[in-house]
Parts: C-alpha cells; structure tokens; sequence
C-alpha cells in the first residue's frame, strides 16, 4: 500500500480521467500475476491428457492471455495503451490443488507499469481454461488471481 492516500485517478472535481504520465522518465517495467483454477481431478486429468471437449486447452489460453495482456487498455478504464515489449504466460499443473495454476509476466519500456497487464493476461488465460472445461465440470474455480511481483519505475521493486 502506498503512503500517499492521494486519489490519482481523479481531478480537482473528483471526475475521474487518465492521469499524465509524461514527465515520468521511461524505465524497464516487470510485472508478474499468478492465479488458479481449482477443478475435479478428473478435470485436471482430461487437461494433462489433451481430452477437454474444446481441444488443446494451454495452446488456446496461452494465446488468450497473451491477446488479452495486450488490450488491457480497451478493457480497463483509465489503463494507458502500452507497447508490451513481452507478454508470456505459463501453466503449472498443481494435483494437489487440485488445478492449474498460472503464471503472466508482462515486460515494458516506458513512463507506468505493467501491472494491470499481468494481471489481465493471468485472469482471461485462467476464464479461457474455464471455457475449455466447462462442458465437463462446471464447478471449477478461478482463484487467487494477484500480482506477485512488479518492477521498475519510481517506487522500484516490490515481491509478495
């Protein structure tokens, strides 16, 4: 948490806009989101094994979120339009959850972070496993999704 409550999303009438980035100086910028999607083990089984009903589930969520990481701007009022220099987005099988849990790292040049871009990236690749699934458990879970890890600009580094 930030020491300054200062709204910075908001004018002096308390109308929200974009805020002015350009006198930042341009730095690397890091950012990395993890979430999870909880399901049956024998839905975590069909995903290991390439048998969800919509096909080859990683291949398609991996696009998804790397797709989504780069218009978060169209999809989250007041993000600025950011030229990602990388997105990546990886899935770990995790039996004990049991589920899929993921990892999005979303890499910059530039006057504001990545973090909002982490995290769109994580939370559509886990809804797209969702999608995937959801014809044989519709009970599966999207969790935890946060960010882990940002880096770069003023406030430097921060980890979990």
């Amino acid at each position: 948490m930030t020491d300054d409550p200062t709204p910075t999303h908001l004018d002096d009438r308390g109308r929200a806009h974009m805020v002015d980035v350009g006198a930042k100086d341009e730095t690397r910028r890091v950012a990395v989101a993890t979430g999870a999607l909880r399901m049956a083990p024998a839905t975590l089984r069909a995903f290991l094994d390439g048998e969800t009903p919509k096909g080859e589930a990683f291949a398609v969520a991996r696009v998804a979120g790397i797709q989504a990481g780069k218009r978060t701007d169209q999809l989250i009022p007041l993000c600025h339009v950011l030229p990602a220099t990388s997105l990546a987005v990886e899935f770990e099988p995790d039996e004990e959850l049991p589920g899929v849990r993921v990892t999005a790292t979303a890499t910059h040049r530039g006057r504001t972070g990545v973090e909002m871009e982490a995290l769109t990236a994580a939370s559509v690749a886990l809804l797209t496993l969702y999608d995937m699934a959801k014809a044989i458990d519709r009970g599966m879970v999207v969790e935890e999704v946060r960010l882990v890890r940002k880096e770069g600009g003023a406030s430097g580094a921060w980890n979990v």
